[in-house]
C-alpha cells in the first residue's frame, strides 16, 4: 500500500498557476472508488521560522537514509493534496512506523477545533 512512502507526484500549485514533479508523502493508503491517496508536499527548503505543521527529516534523521531523499527536506503538513493513486509517478523510500505516528500526532492537532 501507500501509506508512510515517500513518492513523485504531479504537485499542483497552491495558486493553481503551475504543476511540477515533487516528493510527496502518502499519508493514507488508496481510499474509495477511485482510490485515491492523501499527499502531503516535501520541499529541500528548511524554514528559518518553522510552522506547527513542519516536519524535519535531516540527513541526521534516522529514517532520511530510507526516505529515498537526496537532500534535508522538510514535510509541508499544511500544504495537502488528494488525488488517485495512479497520478503517482515512482515510489522514492518510506518512513518508519514511528516517524509515521509522529506525524499523525501533528495532523491530528491541526484538526482539532
Amino acid at each position: 500500500m501507500c501509506k508512510g512512502k515517500i513518492v513523485l507526484v504531479p504537485f499542483i500549485f497552491d495558486d493553481l498557476s503551475s504543476i511540477k514533479i515533487r516528493p510527496s508523502l502518502c499519508l493514507t493508503a488508496p481510499i474509495g472508488k477511485y482510490n485515491h491517496v492523501i499527499l502531503a508536499l516535501i520541499t529541500s527548503q528548511i524554514p528559518t521560522n518553522l510552522l506547527d505543521t513542519d516536519y524535519v527529516l535531516s540527513n541526521h534523521h534516522p529514517d532520511f537514509s530510507l526516505s529515498g531523499l537526496s537532500r534535508h527536506s522538510t514535510i509541508k503538513l499544511e500544504q495537502l493534496m488528494t488525488v488517485r493513486a495512479s497520478v503517482i509517478k515512482r515510489e522514492l523510500g518510506q518512513l518508519s512506523s514511528e516517524t509515521q505516528n509522529q506525524i499523525a500526532e501533528i495532523l491530528c492537532k491541526v484538526l482539532e477545533y
